[in-house]
């Protein structure tokens, strides 16, 4: 791997003296609603609800949040709303996968109409691993079945990870995958799977597999050919599945793979809108990173089998100014690993 990483991905080192305080009242009789850019089910919907239940003790005036789904392009709908729509003081959030924070980068076509750098970052509740899995019944039963024969991978639209990951392992890795288009998102894409439609799925979150498909790990129903991150996942490891890295032969090839993969360390974004004052802003980061250390939301979080390694929302910001600072080659080139 790319030896600039650790300065590429380090974390902030200071952060400014806290904003002013606002009212301890201020929340108190108020609703924050809660934007869920993925369907209802998933991993991302997973793990909203489970941290929406316990964040109000938290925030002064312990506020009720109500939760919504608004899927579509990849959470950029969602990340629409809540950059152009939604109110700006506080009172609105939004989970988004991490495609839509690096897709504005990565992807070719029109721009869209929220700009990723400039919304504000609450914290990530998981800095995680991506994999590439297929069902007990397919011929492709690792990697090197895949570099060598036909596999069919299941995805839902441009921008999403499990669109993007197939076509970056088909170019960087040689994988012989072939997409299948169109499903809502990876609890759908499972379906698929055991209907046999598809041989299974790529750039699915490991903490999500284990959330949504618990019975395939258990019954063994399930082969991980590739683990994908910037460093090795130890569950995954110990299970023998093996990293991208040394399949990717190209160094341009590794580096420009590596930005696409940098959006894991932000795995599950939690975002307020542009203008949100400061100090509501700091009140609504404190209450995130008070859930992420409280013992019930933990249990909650091992009963639900979602993985829980947080980021602050500062550091999150940081990474992210430092995803849109990269290299014009790299870019171009990662652009190009994820193209259809």
């Amino acid at each position: 791997m790319s030896k600039t990483l650790p300065t590429l991905f380090v974390a902030a080192t200071a952060i400014a003296a806290s904003a002013p305080a606002v009212a301890a009242d201020y929340f108190a009789g108020k609703t924050i609603e809660w934007t869920v850019g993925a369907d209802v089910g998933g991993g991302y919907d997973i793990y909203s609800r489970t941290i929406a239940k316990h964040l109000p003790k938290y925030i002064p005036g312990k506020p009720i949040i109500v939760v919504k789904n608004l899927p579509g392009a990849g959470s950029a709908k969602a990340a629409t709303y809540i950059a152009q729509v939604a109110p700006k003081d506080g009172t609105a959030i939004g989970s988004l996968m991490p495609g839509a924070v690096i897709g504005p980068l990565l992807d070719d076509g029109p721009k869209p109409q929220y700009d990723p750098t400039k919304l504000i970052y609450l914290a990530t509740a998981d800095s995680g691993t991506r994999v590439c899995a297929t069902f007990i019944n397919s011929k492709t039963k690792t990697l090197a079945d895949a570099q060598k024969q036909k596999t069919v991978m299941g995805a839902s639209a441009a921008g999403g990870s499990t669109r993007d990951y197939v076509n970056m392992l088909r170019k960087a890795a040689g994988a012989q995958l072939e997409l299948v288009t169109g499903y809502k998102g990876t609890a759908e894409i499972g379906l698929a799977v055991e209907r046999g439609e598809v041989d299974g799925l790529c750039g699915w979150d490991w903490s999500s597999l284990k959330a949504q498909k618990s019975d395939w790990l258990r019954d063994k129903k399930v082969n991980i050919i590739v683990q994908i991150a910037l460093e090795p996942e130890k569950e995954l490891t110990g299970m023998g599945v093996p990293q991208l890295w040394p399949s990717v032969k190209s160094d341009d090839d590794k580096k420009a793979a590596e930005l696409v993969v940098s959006q894991q360390v932000f795995g599950r974004p939690f975002v307020a809108p542009p203008g949100t004052p400061a100090e509501v802003v700091k009140i609504l980061r404190d209450g995130f990173d008070a859930v992420m250390k409280d013992k019930d939301f933990l249990a909650d979080a091992a009963g639900s089998k979602i993985d829980v390694n947080p980021l602050s929302g500062a550091k999150v910001q940081d990474v992210v100014t430092k995803v849109y600072a990269s290299q014009p080659a790299v870019v171009a080139r990662a652009k190009e690993l994820i193209k259809d």
